[in-house]
């Protein structure tokens, strides 16, 4: 694992995973390894009531319904259609889900424009077929075939963003379960095993690229992630990955509650200036997810880590967010000026502290950048 840049669920967790195993005597559909209720206790974090003898994290964080619908869905022969914004955890929550029910979590196709029928089917080895010719040996077969074989889970990221003839492949292997290989004569077919099943995921933002067709829809239940807007429950999650991010990147480095709070205000009000905008260009580029707020506290982290004293300030995280949400020049710094202006420079003269400093930070990064 300390050779991994990013280690996949099942290996990060595999302490947790085992111990739950050990102690599940609960029934498990198929070839699951863990029963529904420990696959939940698992994502959700474990209770004083679930009578364990240690402590199992909370690591989504979300309305308890969307993950019990999900594995519900996934203990049907049904495939699951995780919906939302960027930076709501669909990926992490399939990623989880993956990990708990059949160990392995990295069997994913990613929908591009340039995803072909290949990628989720199979293609061959060329040297192989013109050394020997076409056989099961010489055969490539894509992750969700792997998938169907082993009995376990396949995942297809960002659906919405393949074509359609890409996306109507999927109709028969959800429908039929099994996926026929024209060119061998015999040993032609290959039938998925019980425990077989796919998690996507769908950018709600991504709605009119490749809509997904009425018979695509029916092979899916769909499960909406919506934005997280409970001040409490964001925090929450923002500290979580981004204590995991340090210990990735071996910093030692406080996260004041302040500088949090400055952060989670900071993208609630740009959020409603957004809501509140009557064209695009009154609009930040920025989607404002969850995962963008992990991602500006990461910077200001590291730059302070490195170029800094080691201590996290409001100047640093006020640069970090202007240098991360200005994607557009001159309209992006337009809208953050206007804000700093607006909203900031009152509540620093109100309130002062960190605000002051915040305020100060984001001009300067405005006019550097400008």
């Amino acid at each position: 694992m300390s050779e991994m840049l990013r280690a996949p669920a099942e290996v990060k967790y595999a302490d947790e995973l085992d111990y739950l195993e050990s102690v599940d005597t609960g029934p498990k559909p198929y070839s699951w390894r863990l029963s529904p209720r420990m696959v939940r206790l698992f994502v959700l974090g474990s209770e004083r009531a679930d009578g364990l003898d240690r402590d199992i994290p909370q690591k989504w964080f979300g309305d308890r319904s969307f993950v019990e619908r999900s594995i519900v869905t996934l203990a049907s022969d049904r495939g699951l259609l995780l919906i939302g914004d960027p930076g709501t955890g669909k990926s992490w929550l399939a990623e989880l889900l993956s990990a708990a029910i059949c160990r392995n979590s990295t069997l994913v196709v990613q929908g591009t424009a340039g995803t072909t029928e290949d990628h989720i089917k199979y293609s061959w080895n060329v040297s192989m077929v013109i050394a020997k010719g076409q056989s099961r040996e010489s055969m490539i077969p894509s992750p969700i075939m792997t998938a169907m074989e082993q009995g376990v889970i396949g995942r297809f990221e960002e659906l919405t963003r393949s074509t359609s003839d890409v996306q109507d492949a999927l109709i028969s292997i959800l429908s039929e379960k099994y996926v026929s290989i024209p060119e061998l004569n015999d040993d032609n077919i290959v039938f998925a095993k019980p425990g077989f099943s796919i998690i996507a995921t769908a950018n709600s933002r991504d709605r009119g690229v490749n809509d997904l067709s009425s018979a695509l829809k029916r092979r899916f239940n769909f499960v909406r992630i919506p934005v997280i807007t409970n001040k409490r429950s964001e925090a929450e999650i923002v500290r979580f990955r981004t204590e995991e991010l340090l210990r990735r990147h071996q910093v030692e480095l406080e996260v004041p509650p302040t500088l949090l709070d400055i952060l989670l205000q900071s993208f609630a009000d740009l959020r409603a200036a957004a809501a509140s905008a009557t064209s695009d260009d009154e609009k930040l580029e920025s989607a404002l997810s969850t995962a963008e707020q992990i991602g500006v506290l990461e910077d200001a982290i590291l730059h302070s880590q490195f170029f800094g004293d080691r201590t996290l300030r409001a100047g640093t995280l006020a640069g970090s967010l202007v240098g991360s949400l200005a994607r557009r020049s001159p309209e992006d710094l337009a809208i953050l000026n206007k804000y700093l202006h607006a909203v900031v420079e009152p509540r620093a003269k109100q309130d002062g502290g960190e605000w002051n400093d915040f305020l100060d930070g984001g001009r300067q990064s405005i006019a550097a950048l400008s």
